[in-house]
């Protein structure tokens, strides 16, 4: 009873010991095992040995029932009474570890504090005593203080104190190593406001400090290092070392570089050396500084900063690579653009020599490399200089084309006279290698042609002149001479050169010509069609240049590297372009000239009524001004064209303007005797003055016959000449020169034609009548 009465008491107080519940749960345990044999031997008699037990199988059920009754009783007790501890339990573990994490934060935050308070104290004492690397490392230690800020007590006053004391002491303590630096080297520059120039450089001038101690013992190594491990720490040193490098690079190593006439000069003192920039020359001149001069002045620079600032480890690192990293990229850019690139070889003969210049840029490298400056093993500096025969082809072609321009666009009247025997100097030129050398020499032509011993014979009979292909005598500008010259040099230069770079120089000429086609043209375009003489002179300079691309590849293919001597070494395909170009702007001024023509013999008053006489003098001053012209143009340009070009040309223009006459004269529908004498006198004029511009130069006699030979050259000639006599000839001196249209009035009009003229002529008489009957 009294058992019974405590149970009862402790589990309506919620604290069940584990001893009653485990008693309760092996009871339990021990009736589900009677039970489960008793169901088991039940199932078994009643379907196995089929035995009579319904009364035992209801007995068996109501026990079951109410063990499976009891069993929810005990875990209904079992959840509510063990759950409601759990819960306690948390709630009250929770809030002892509530408790126990404050303690922990108020613990650690005094604990940083007192960090701070003694690396403060350490950092000042540091400080006064020069011992930089400490100071920095327990400054950077001091550092802990921010991770405060991160807390909900960070706003106390006393962390926003201590907040603001670490950034003052950081502040004086980059200051103090700044002013430490600055001793170091110690800058004194020219005015920002002074323009850029040599002379400006004089006044720079660098000196380096060697630090001592206070008590006057020399300790630079260590003082130095101290003072750039500790700018290292505070993450101030390469700040402080790339604005050393822009000083010393823009004001010392720069005007080095540029102007050959600045020196450095080292003088040592007790307390260091000091760099100054000097002058070697009473004047400055604007030559380049071989880069021989360029490594001995940088060298002497640098190799000082080593010695006295620079050879000093900052960690793993040297003082020196750093500076090195932060000026070499712009410092080799200054050597290569201000000083090696004047130092490339104009000529191929002089590429060997070059090799001096490799080798120098070589132990340049090699000395800054010692001197850790330099880490890697391929630069852009000695690239650069080894890649010569590149530069060479770039340089010399970059030259070419502005001396080729030059010549272009020079004046064109300056001219020189082309002769059968002229030669164009071929460069001399080695054998080619291998089956070439046996091939045949190549016959040289046009303006190349040399004396041959004997003649080439085309068969027993016949042979070929020497002047065969021969440019014929005219004038040429000296600029395109000159052109043609710089090309053969250029083409000279890619014999014997790379294959790259004979490929450029091959290419460059070939754009020398392109050039001379769109630039000539565009350039002299007004005065080609203003002045005679200067079309002319463009027309054979074209064809001059068309006559050498014949074979100007033809003559150095065999010499030039694959795959030039392949067979691409060519310029024929340029020559019909050069030819057009020529045929072109000769013809233009051609048209110009046929229309001038045309233009006077418009103020002829179509030369009708002659009788009067201001339709006389119209007309006969119409005559004179064409004979003026012809002649003024003849003046110009007999000396100037070919021969033949000539007379073609001016048989072109005497054939306008007589084809003019003609159409005129055969418009007239009345012409009177005394118009007719006097149209006699104006055609004979033209037939007498006319062929004058065909007589040929003193040195051209020899061609005499060539040149007189008017009808070929003036396709209206024969048929002018046939007009002239009409005009004073009688009907029976036309029938008879009709000749039953068998004559030679019959061969230059045609029936229609020659009837018109006789009406025009003769008054309507029987005679006339009879004469036209037999002109049929």
């Amino acid at each position: 009873m009294m058992d019974s009465f405590v149970a009862g008491v402790l589990a309506t107080s919620g604290k069940l010991e584990k001893e009653d519940l485990a008693n309760k749960i092996c009871k339990i345990s021990r009736k589900v095992e009677d039970t489960k044999e008793g169901v088991c031997d039940m199932i078994t008699k009643k379907y196995k040995e089929f035995l009579p037990s319904l009364q035992g199988s209801e007995e068996l059920m109501v026990q079951l029932e109410k063990i499976a009754k009891e069993m929810d009783v005990l875990r209904n007790s079992v959840e509510t009474e063990v759950q409601q501890n759990i819960h306690s339990s948390v709630a009250e573990n929770a809030k002892m570890k509530q408790q126990l994490d404050k303690n922990t934060v108020i613990l650690t935050m005094l604990g940083h504090l007192k960090e701070f308070h003694n690396a403060m104290e350490g950092f000042n004492q540091a400080l006064a005593e020069n011992r930089y690397v400490e100071a920095a490392k327990l400054l950077e230690k001091a550092q802990s203080v921010d991770s405060l800020k991160t807390w909900k007590t960070s706003k106390l006053p006393l962390l926003c104190a201590l907040a603001s004391e670490l950034i003052v002491q950081r502040e004086n303590f980059i200051y103090h190593l700044g002013d430490e630096w600055r001793r170091l080297a110690t800058w004194k520059l020219p005015s920002s406001k002074e323009p850029t120039n040599p002379r400006c450089s004089l006044k720079t001038e660098l000196k380096l400090t060697l630090h001592c101690r206070k008590d006057g013992d020399p300790g630079c190594p260590a003082l130095l290092s101290c003072i750039l491990q500790a700018l290292a720490i505070q993450g101030d040193l390469h700040y402080k070392i790339k604005l050393f490098s822009q000083v010393l690079i823009k004001n010392m190593l720069k005007p080095l570089v540029v102007y050959r006439g600045l020196s450095v000069k080292v003088v040592e003192h007790s307390d260091g050396p000091v760099l100054t920039v000097e002058h070697l020359e009473s004047d400055f001149q604007q030559e380049h500084s071989t880069p021989s001069q360029v490594y001995t002045k940088l060298l002497l620079v640098l190799k000082t900063l080593h010695a006295h600032l620079l050879d000093v480890s900052v960690g793993e690192t040297k003082l020196s690579t750093i500076l090195g990293e932060l000026i070499w990229e712009e410092l080799s850019h200054c050597i290569i653009h201000e000083c090696l690139v004047y130092s490339i070889p104009t000529k191929s003969s002089q590429l060997e020599n070059y090799n001096a210049v490799i080798k120098e840029t070589k132990e340049f490298e090699g000395a800054l490399k010692e001197m850790q400056y330099l880490q890697s093993d391929s630069t852009d500096l000695l690239k650069y200089a080894k890649d010569v025969n590149c530069h060479f082809a770039s340089k010399k072609c970059k030259d070419v084309i502005v001396a080729a321009r030059k010549l272009m666009t020079a004046k064109m009247h300056n001219t020189v006279r082309i002769k059968p025997e002229t030669k164009l100097t071929l460069p001399k030129l080695p054998a080619p290698p291998g089956p070439k050398q046996q091939q045949q020499t190549l016959k040289p032509s046009f303006g190349e042609e040399q004396q041959q011993e004997e003649e080439v014979r085309l068969d027993g009979h016949r042979q070929l002149s020497s002047r065969t292909l021969c440019l014929p005598v005219c004038r040429i500008s000296e600029s395109v001479q000159q052109l043609m010259e710089l090309a053969l040099s250029t083409l000279r230069e890619a014999v014997g050169s790379s294959t790259q770079c004979a490929m450029q120089l091959f290419f460059t000429v070939r754009n020398i010509f392109q050039l001379f086609y769109d630039v000539v043209p565009t350039y002299h375009k007004e005065n080609l069609l203003k002045f005679p003489h200067l079309a002319a002179i463009q027309h054979n300079n074209c064809m001059y240049l068309a006559h050498h691309l014949l074979t100007l590849g033809h003559h150095f293919r065999p010499h030039l590297p694959q795959p030039l001597s392949d067979g691409i070494t060519t310029f024929v395909d340029m020559v019909p372009s050069f030819r057009k170009l020529g045929a072109q702007c000769f013809l233009a001024q051609l048209n110009v000239q046929k229309a001038e023509l045309l233009e006077r013999l418009s103020s002829a008053r179509n030369f009708s009524n002659l009788d009067d006489e201001e339709n006389y003098t119209a007309a006969s001053k119409a005559v004179r001004q064409v004979i003026h012209q012809l002649k003024q143009l003849g003046i110009v340009w007999q000396d100037v064209l070919p021969v033949n070009i000539y007379c073609k040309v001016m048989g072109s223009l005497l054939n306008t303007a007589i084809s003019e006459v003609m159409a005129k004269i055969m418009m007239l529908e009345d012409i009177s005797s005394e118009d007719g004498e006097h149209l006699h006198t104006l055609c004979q004029t033209l037939i007498e003055e006319g062929p004058l511009v065909f007589v040929p130069l003193a040195e051209e006699r020899k061609n005499a016959t060539y040149q007189e030979e008017v009808p070929l050259f003036v396709e209206k000639w024969i048929t002018f000449k046939e007009l002239v006599i009409v005009l004073r000839a009688n009907l029976q001196e036309i029938v008879n020169r009709w000749a039953e249209g068998k004559g030679p009035l019959a061969l230059e009009f045609s029936s229609s034609d020659m009837k018109s003229l006789v009406r025009a002529l003769f008054q309507n008489t029987e005679r006339r009548a009879l004469a036209l009957t037999k002109i049929k």
